[in-house]
């Protein structure tokens, strides 16, 4: 069940069990050292989430804006959702194997929250292991 994703874009489907549709957020997929080194560092926003992967843990030194950060298990269960202010280092997540981060306020309007699912579509160029 180990799903790997490359550095790309595509979308993150949130609430889409329950019915209704869902809700459908343009995402970032940071899926190389590289690029999960760099995350959110020196943006001013962001346009959707952003999801690292694989990854336990964050940190918020030299960002700009305060974050809400979803840690995801290996299923795409989010474990827990926290806001984060500049500055900061997130403690590491037992079972996370995957991080979202978006701008702080936005996980609420979406419905991410501890227990809910999500899904990853990622562009046709950006898959790997899917």
């Amino acid at each position: 069940m180990g799903q790997r994703w490359r550095d790309g874009v595509g979308e993150l489907l949130v609430g889409e069990e329950a019915g209704g549709g869902g809700v459908r957020v343009p995402l970032e997929i940071a899926g190389s050292y590289r690029a999960r080194t760099r995350g959110l560092l020196g943006r001013d926003a962001l346009d959707g989430a952003m999801l690292l992967s694989p990854a336990g843990s964050v940190h918020t030194f030299r960002m700009r804006m305060p974050i809400d950060v979803a840690y995801l298990d290996r299923r795409l269960v989010v474990i827990a959702v926290r806001t984060m202010r500049p500055g900061r280092l997130g403690m590491p997540r037992l079972r996370s194997r995957h991080v979202l981060e978006a701008e702080a306020g936005a996980m609420a309007r979406w419905g991410v929250r501890a227990g809910a699912r999500v899904r990853i579509e990622a562009a046709r160029a950006g898959t790997a292991g899917r």
